[in-house]
């Protein structure tokens, strides 16, 4: 959530960085809103000011008349502040509903664009494999090895149902350890986190009321997570954290849920578009200052470029365009991993920072002890960046690892954890 403030003097950048993210959003309605929110505000102090006033006459009252009296000339008073406090609770309604719906000013270097089609390639990394055969899609290699069953997934679960098995499941808890192992090496502090969460830290994190067709709910109106980001920006929510803290830096794992709206007819064989994963998610709040969510963005960004390469995969960063930015977001990068039998990159990770977007609406909040912070209580700044999504990522390794005689050579660094270099065989 943007500042009504800042909206208020910045009007012309929120409507062009809106226009930038191809949103609809009517900012001289809201101003409108706005004034009427202040006007009957200032009413509403102006008449609870004459019933203090009033109060005060009474109490000081010579004889029961005066007092009367004083009582009688205050009921038109009452009514008009009976009505002006409904005024408001329907203004503020659709006040705080159009607020929701602002999107954040995204920085100066995201280029323009309508989809992910028009994001902007920043850097590759490594070979993409030679084959001398035809390379196989991740579905036929690992229904080939025994990992996976698709029919039984979607007789048991349904459309985009799975089940891994054999060295399927082994590879994901290869990955599980791997991640968790170079994270233990870092300064993140390693939280499992709840998938099913109140609605409050979905508003907050931006994923309400936007994308609710993607969410899956409960009975008791709660919702299951797609990524472990919300329960993490959660946990201080309505807090004031101490500045010396900062950066707070979450290794946060959660299962997920997606219902994969708008999805339809995409990636709808194989594992990598599905309802229900396994993710680890980097997720940090920092101090209110541009420079220092730059800094952190890199970094959190080179900690999953670091996974790729130890894996072997090469990949792309690209720069998401306008078109292709969460409301939130202010920058975003992708991570692609090359697909083999697609020839083309496909996504494996996301990097975002938010400024004070998501932070603001959840109240996380930090007093400056800067000599010109005064003490002032600021918004920290909130970053999230995933670290390892899995099963999606055995598409790319068993892709780029196929041999010709049909085996898997498993990455060096997993063979430790998966016991054996090559899957082969049933």
């Amino acid at each position: 959530m943007l500042d009504i403030k800042f909206i208020r003097d910045n009007k012309d950048i929120v409507v062009a960085g809106a226009r930038k993210k191809r949103i609809d959003i009517d900012i001289e309605k809201l101003l409108k809103l706005d004034d009427e929110r202040r006007e009957l505000q200032l009413s509403i102090d102006e008449k609870r000011a004459e019933q203090n006033a009033a109060s005060d006459k009474i109490s000081s009252a010579k004889d029961e008349a005066e007092k009367k009296e004083i009582i009688a000339s205050m009921q038109g008073v009452k009514e008009a502040l009976k009505l002006a406090e409904e005024s408001m609770q329907t203004t503020i309604k659709e006040w705080r509903a159009l607020m929701l719906q602002v999107p954040n000013v995204p920085d100066m270097s995201v280029p323009d664009g309508d989809s992910d089609a028009d994001n902007k390639e920043v850097r590759k990394w490594g070979d993409k494999p030679s084959f001398d055969f035809e390379p196989k899609s991740h579905v036929e290699l690992m229904l080939a090895h025994d990992m996976a069953d698709y029919e039984r997934g979607a007789k048991v679960a349904g459309f985009r149902g799975y089940f891994l098995k054999g060295d399927g499941a082994r590879l994901v808890w290869a990955l599980e350890r791997f991640v968790q192992d170079r994270f233990a090496e870092s300064d993140f502090v390693p939280m499992i986190v709840p998938s099913m969460v109140r609605r409050e830290p979905f508003v907050g994190t931006g994923y309400l009321p936007q994308s609710e067709d993607d969410l899956y709910k409960t009975q008791d109106g709660d919702y299951l997570a797609g990524t472990a980001e919300v329960a993490s920006m959660g946990y201080y929510m309505d807090e004031v954290l101490d500045k010396s803290a900062l950066p707070v830096k979450f290794f946060s794992f959660s299962p997920c849920f997606r219902r994969e709206a708008g999805s339809h007819g995409k990636d709808t064989k194989g594992i990598f578009r599905i309802h229900e994963f396994v993710k680890y998610e980097q997720v940090v709040l920092c101090e209110a200052n541009h420079e220092e969510s730059v800094r952190m963005h890199e970094e959190i960004t080179a900690n999953s470029e670091k996974l790729l390469q130890e894996l072997g995969l090469p990949y792309r960063v690209v720069i998401n365009c306008g078109g292709d930015l969460g409301l939130g977001q202010v920058k975003k990068y992708d991570i692609e991993a090359w697909m083999p039998s697609e020839r083309k990159y496909r996504e494996t990770h996301s990097s975002s920072y938010f400024h004070d977007f998501q932070t603001r609406r959840l109240n996380i909040r930090y007093r400056d002890d800067s000599p010109s912070g005064e003490g002032k209580l600021r918004y920290a700044h909130s970053l999230n960046n995933t670290a390892l999504a899995m099963p999606r990522i055995i598409c790319q390794i068993v892709e780029n690892n196929q041999q010709k005689d049909g085996s898997i050579t498993i990455p060096d660094v997993l063979r430790g954890y998966m016991g054996k270099d090559v899957i082969s065989g049933q």
